[in-house]
């Protein structure tokens, strides 16, 4: 099943995207990649690693050495993490990989979240977002946009996505049956989005790519009316 918005329709005008906290960068990072949260912290892709701290303090809380180049994803239970041309699923108590599947983007794969009993994996140039079956790697469905697609998330049944083109990055709410972009949070010139991830209530979470910085994101009010 495939759904693909139409580059040529109306979408609604940016409205500029409130940064409420910044966090790093870290000691040993200099680029941060996929972000997740767990309920309690928030986990940062960081190449060689997976680092977490706490979103209060911004205290690095947890460092497990895992490959970690891109997008990240929590469970409930498990930690998925991109790495190459997989996808890992991680016990976060141990650090232990439990099993691995293909990424759909063999390498070219960015954004990672979890929602509804699926991965969905974004595909950074193809404008792509894919819900795969977190067992074997398998494609269920594919989501069109038309900008590049940066990270991925789901809350409260809203479907959101980061791009980052040029000098540019926007948080897009999207139809997720469409792909038809329903709200666009405006970042900041020179300030970048790679990974995102919502706490599941007011904020974003979105990964700073080479600056090594997470910045907090309020997610707006009208969205959720």
């Amino acid at each position: 099943m495939k759904s693909k918005q139409d580059s040529s329709s109306t979408q609604p005008t940016a409205r500029m995207a409130e940064v409420v906290r910044e966090y790093g960068p870290f000691d040993g990072v200099d680029k941060v990649g996929g972000v997740t949260h767990d309920g309690q912290r928030v986990w940062a892709a960081t190449g060689a690693r997976l680092i977490a701290f706490d979103p209060d303090s911004g205290e690095q809380t947890r460092t497990l050495d895992r490959a970690a180049d891109a997008g990240t994803a929590f469970d409930g239970k498990h930690l998925y993490q991109i790495a190459e041309e997989r996808i890992d699923k991680i016990d976060p108590a141990t650090g232990d990989v439990v099993k691995s599947i293909p990424a759909p983007g063999h390498g070219a794969d960015s954004g990672l979240t979890w929602a509804e009993g699926s991965l969905w994996v974004g595909q950074y140039r193809d404008r792509k977002i894919h819900q795969i079956d977190p067992a074997t790697g398998a494609v269920l469905r594919t989501i069109e946009s038309n900008r590049f697609v940066t990270g991925v998330t789901w809350v409260d049944g809203e479907l959101w996505h980061a791009t980052w083109e040029g000098d540019e990055s926007e948080l897009r709410h999207i139809d997720p049956r469409s792909g038809a972009v329903l709200d666009r949070l405006e970042m900041p010139r020179g300030v970048n989005i790679s990974g995102l991830e919502s706490d599941g209530a007011d904020l974003f979470y979105c990964g700073g790519g080479g600056t090594g910085k997470i910045r907090a994101v309020r997610r707006p009010k009208s969205v959720r009316a």
